[in-house]
């Protein structure tokens, strides 16, 4: 009897050491809340982005929920389909979940006024991130210096074409207050000078296959044109697209934003001239550490760290303002790739870099 009991438990003991090697642990009703109460105690931020059809986004996205996660935060990220309708529902949904911040990058900088403001009453953190929201006393707003943005590539087209001549402006959503911003530090740099812009145009929602419409209608008006500054590098693959079809490409003058892999691509090949660089890294990583501060309920601003502001109507903004970069030709290695960005073999994919080492 004795035997029969000892193999019994051998053979119990066989089981569940095979039930552990055999696969992942089954978790129990009791296991499962133990692990809901963990989560639940951890700091909680949601991130409503705009859409992931501009490329950028989805690093950002990437660089911002890995930098939260080191710090012990936990991000929901929502992807609201360029409709603000749907990113209005997110930002209540966010609400109704009692998070700790909410992180928002704006398709319409007018239309989330209410609801970023019915966040702030709640107890709710808010952040605006690369796009300042208007009228929505949000607790900071972090983003790149956009007239800076513009001003860089208006000293690239006069760079471009000393001779000057015709340019057109194909910029980005009206409703994104970047983009006012953009036009004018272009403007600025552009008053007095011998470059004319003759035809201007907005890609709405940021759809960036506007932007082929708007070039044909531009060439057919003005087929001398010698530049053309569009309001990010998305944009810019579309005007580049239809000059190619026109044997213009590497003739007009193109410049861009954001530093996207195919923009620096085009620019070691010829096409384009010019990206506005933004460290998107510093940026969203930056974001992280400011979202989880508030959401503790910590100080971010004067000697803790943010010291300017930015007005947005009603309020000013406690505001971390980042430097972008003009990127070249000349300076694409030490910006882009000794910079980590975007690895050499990627950039120079569709051109010979022995070449480039020769000259």
């Amino acid at each position: 009897m004795r035997r029969c009991i000892t193999i019994g438990m051998v053979l119990l003991l066989v089981c569940m050491c095979c039930g552990c090697v055999g696969g992942e642990k089954e978790v129990t009703g009791t296991e499962a809340e133990v692990q809901e109460n963990v989560s639940e105690d951890n700091l909680k931020i949601g991130l409503s982005v705009d859409s992931f059809i501009i490329e950028r986004w989805i690093r950002d996205r990437d660089v911002f929920v890995a930098a939260a996660k080191e710090l012990g935060a936990e991000v929901n990220v929502q992807d609201a389909g360029g409709e603000t309708e749907e990113q209005i529902n997110q930002i209540e949904y966010f609400i109704k979940k009692q998070m700790d911040a909410i992180v928002v990058i704006a398709r319409d900088c007018d239309a989330l006024s209410d609801v970023m403001r019915k966040a702030r009453d709640a107890g709710i953190s808010t952040v605006c991130y690369d796009r300042l929201i208007w009228n929505a006393d949000c607790d900071l707003y972090i983003s790149f210096d956009n007239r800076m943005v513009g001003s860089l590539m208006a000293e690239a087209l006069i760079e471009a074409i000393p001779e000057g001549g015709r340019i057109f402006m194909i910029q980005g959503s009206p409703d994104d207050s970047n983009v006012a911003e953009v036009a004018e530090g272009f403007g600025e740099v552009l008053e007095g000078r011998n470059l004319e812009v003759v035809y201007k145009a907005n890609c709405e929602a940021w759809l960036a296959e506007q932007a082929v419409q708007y070039v044909e209608e531009g060439l057919e008006q003005y087929p001398d044109v010698k530049g053309i500054m569009c309001g990010n590098d998305d944009i810019a693959s579309q005007v580049i697209q239809v000059l190619s079809e026109n044997q213009r490409a590497g003739d007009v003058i193109v410049v861009g934003q954001d530093g996207d892999l195919a923009a620096c691509q085009r620019i070691v090949e010829g096409t384009q001239y010019m990206t506005a660089f933004k460290s998107i890294d510093d940026l969203a990583y930056r974001a992280a550490q400011y979202a989880v501060r508030l959401g503790k309920g910590e100080e971010i601003t004067g000697e803790a760290g943010v010291t300017a502001t930015v007005d947005d109507g009603s309020y000013k903004v406690p505001s971390e303002i980042l430097a972008p970069v003009g990127v070249t030709k000349e300076n694409m290695d030490e910006v882009i790739i000794d910079g980590g960005f975007h690895r050499r073999e990627d950039v120079y994919l569709n051109v010979d870099y022995r070449s480039k080492l020769s000259q």
